[in-house]
């Protein structure tokens, strides 16, 4: 895909035009009511294999640029996410500016789903960080847009233990390439952020027999997998100092960086965390270079959206677990490419995504 280089344009006065170009976006919408407090931001990365579908994120940004870069990283993270795992759907997300705890309401919630039901379509929403099925539900109220309902209504509930799955298929995809052996048993696992996927994979991980270590800002999340579980509790201070095998970013993006690559003793980064680099391709060039196993977040993440994708279908559990049990031939596939290719397991997995997307293109065009 290509991008534009500002520095031949008059781009650079306009920073919301520019950075929609710089990864081909095609349309951002910015939703505004003063009476329920909703600040928030809808990004459409792509549309060719199908409607976009990406949860929605509240968080208490430091501006609003800050929310906007994040929106267009995670939408075109949604992109090659459900390209990768073979779904016809495109990639959107939506970020509501402010502290879930002091600004959520019915109110606010409804009138997002006004601005979602605007788009008639074209994007469909779902949980993320700080949202849950009851949140779906209530916007739901004004939408028919909307995956990750309660069971009780049809949807599919939390997608959580699928996604996990995912992760954890995933990691022992990239423990085989890393130790010829697909066994996770004996293997030191940090896991940083132990909310409903951090704690469904830890579950997975001691089941195996892996030693687990449990890092989140909740202390009592940490307090609950060190005694539901036997996992090993570690500061945040030193989390990327300890002897590890794999690491498991399941927090929030761009803990891959300048700092903790200076610092990690792991074979594996294998995680349930978007955006995991930094820079990406500074970053996944780093890991190359530290002989470190990078499997691509968007890869290793997609159970969560195939979950969703079957809720629109008419939702079945065991055909999303089926679908997503297939991330693991996907990571092993990515990273013999990026072996044989001599390239960033990143650069792989993009490739692999924009194959497809520009196949289906040329499809639809002779249509």
């Amino acid at each position: 895909m290509e991008v534009k280089d500002l520095k031949d344009t008059n781009l650079a006065q306009n920073p919301v035009i520019a950075q929609m170009m710089m990864n081909n976006h095609e349309q951002i919408v910015f939703c505004n009511d003063n009476a329920t407090g909703l600040k928030a931001i809808i990004a459409i990365h792509n549309t060719v294999l199908g409607p976009s579908l990406g949860g929605t994120r509240m968080w208490n940004y430091n501006n609003e640029m800050e929310a906007l870069t994040d929106v267009l990283r995670l939408s075109r993270g949604m992109t090659y996410k459900s390209s990768v795992a073979g779904l016809n759907l495109g990639g959107g997300k939506a970020v509501i500016i402010g502290d879930a705890k002091k600004i959520k309401s019915e109110a606010l919630l409804r009138r997002f789903g006004k601005f979602v039901d605007s788009l008639g379509g074209k994007y469909i929403t779902a949980e993320d960080v700080a949202m849950s099925s009851r949140d779906m539900e209530i916007i739901n109220m004004e939408t028919k847009f909307v995956s990750g309902l309660p069971e009780n209504m049809g949807g599919s509930g939390d997608p959580s233990p699928v996604t996990a799955y995912g992760v954890y298929v995933s990691m022992k995809a990239s423990a085989k390439e890393a130790w010829g052996s697909d066994s996770l048993s004996g293997k030191k696992v940090l896991v940083q952020g132990i909310g409903h996927v951090g704690e469904s994979l830890v579950a997975h991980l001691t089941k195996e027999g892996a030693k687990v270590f449990v890092n989140d800002i909740s202390e009592e999340r940490v307090k609950d997998a060190v005694a539901k579980y036997k996992a090993e509790a570690v500061a945040t201070d030193k989390m990327f100092d300890l002897d590890i095998d794999i690491y498991a970013p399941c927090a929030l993006g761009a803990t891959v960086n300048d700092d903790t690559l200076g610092r990690l003793k792991c074979k594996v980064i294998c995680g349930a965390a978007n955006n995991q680099l930094a820079e990406e391709k500074k970053h996944g060039e780093m890991v190359v270079s530290k002989g470190i196993i990078y499997a691509p977040d968007f890869v290793v993440n997609a159970g969560g959206i195939i979950n969703v994708f079957y809720e629109l279908e008419g939702y079945n559990r065991e055909r999303a677990l089926a679908h997503a049990e297939k991330i693991y031939d996907t990571t092993w596939n990515i990273l013999q490419t990026a072996k044989s290719e001599k390239v960033p397991t990143y650069m792989a997995a993009n490739r692999l995504a924009e194959k497809r997307i520009e196949a289906i293109a040329r499809i639809n065009a002779v249509l």
